[in-house]
């Protein structure tokens, strides 16, 4: 999973006069030209203006085309989903942004040296908790299949005995934190009763009508079409599975549901979401060394008069990019069947579809 950044700055290429969908056709084609990815889905929301476009191909072993309905997965885009869940839940009051982490544990899960000051579940979405970017005990469960499921075999079992030893670093710098956003959506899962993904979908995707998103092996209603097959340097590999992470890169979704999604980030008073949605748009702290500031689960950064929020997403097969401006009402959206390179031309092929749609 993967992180980035992004500026306010024009480039070449996307961008110009040209429509929203002339804009998506140019944004896969670019990706598409070189066949180093196999597939492609890019949606726009500018204004009244809304559009999706799919092209490629599922796999490059079967000449089956992508389509706006073939699901991708999300990887690290899956964070803003989980921290909008904590501010459904703080909305409600059936939690609070500083309810400390043992609130929501079995007791038996408590860390065996309390952290001074207590880590909170605000601190765990804004990865200001101090934790380490992955789980201890995840090397030892994730070594042996490493490259083709890391995240597969790290149980709740797992989590729970990582807790009762986690010894955070406590200086409020952000540290991004794909164990601490694994486990705020198991934490927010225990409070309410359930599972993760049960109340991901009653609390966020139902409501928003995102019913085609969700994690693979549990009900997304409408998410009967065919997955896309991730790649990895020109070849086919196993999607990654998540157990106790899942809120931390487990999503799958669709073209028309990355649109509602964009849709209700900037225009969030057409939701019944509205307050939550506006919640995560909130800075908070600024990441070390950079320009940027950390929302709930987002990317911040103020870049010639707008407000830009944004993340980005790998597995070992797919890359995934979802940025918007609430102020400018606009936003984009890449995924592709495809593992993050050094080039990270998926990300970069995002960013420039959102410097047109905003700029």
């Amino acid at each position: 999973m993967t992180s980035g950044g992004i500026n306010g700055e024009a480039t070449g290429g996307t961008g110009g006069d040209a429509g929203p969908t002339e804009l998506l056709k140019e944004a896969a084609g670019g990706l598409l030209a070189g066949r180093h990815t196999p597939g492609v889905i890019a949606a726009l929301v500018q204004g009244p203006n809304q559009a999706v476009h799919a092209a490629g191909r599922l796999s490059w072993a079967r000449d089956e085309p992508v389509t706006t309905d073939t699901p991708f997965a999300l990887g690290s885009v899956t964070k803003p989903f989980t921290a909008l869940l904590l501010a459904v839940l703080a909305e409600r009051g059936e939690v609070s942004y500083d309810d400390p982490v043992e609130a929501h544990l079995p007791a038996a899960a408590a860390p065996r040296r309390a952290p001074d000051p207590p880590v909170t579940l605000l601190d765990l979405a804004t990865h200001s908790g101090g934790l380490p970017r992955r789980p201890r005990g995840l090397y030892r469960r994730g070594l042996p299949q490493w490259f083709t499921d890391p995240y597969g075999s790290y149980r709740i079992s797992d989590l729970y005995r990582d807790t009762t030893r986690l010894r955070p670093r406590r200086s409020r710098t952000v540290r991004y934190s794909t164990y601490g956003m694994g486990l705020l959506g198991q934490l927010l899962a225990n409070a309410a009763g359930t599972d993760y993904a049960s109340l991901l979908a009653e609390r966020v995707l139902r409501p928003l009508g995102m019913d085609a998103t969700g994690i693979p092996g549990t009900p997304a209603p409408g998410g009967a079409a065919r997955p896309a097959t991730g790649h990895r340097r020109g070849r086919a590999v196993p999607a990654w599975t998540f157990d106790a992470l899942a809120g931390a890169g487990a999503l799958y979704s669709t073209g028309p549901d990355l649109l509602r999604f964009l849709h209700a980030n900037v225009h969030p008073h057409l939701t019944t979401l509205a307050a939550p949605l506006s919640a995560t748009h909130q800075p908070y702290h600024p990441w070390p060394r950079s320009p940027n500031d950390v929302s709930l689960g987002w990317y911040h950064r103020v870049a010639r008069g707008r407000t830009l929020l944004w993340h980005t997403g790998g597995t070992g097969g797919f890359t995934a990019f979802v940025g918007f401006s609430p102020d400018a009402k606009a936003g984009a959206a890449v995924v592709a069947n495809v593992t993050p390179t050094h080039a990270q031309p998926v990300v970069r092929a995002g960013r420039r579809l959102l410097r047109a749609v905003i700029f």
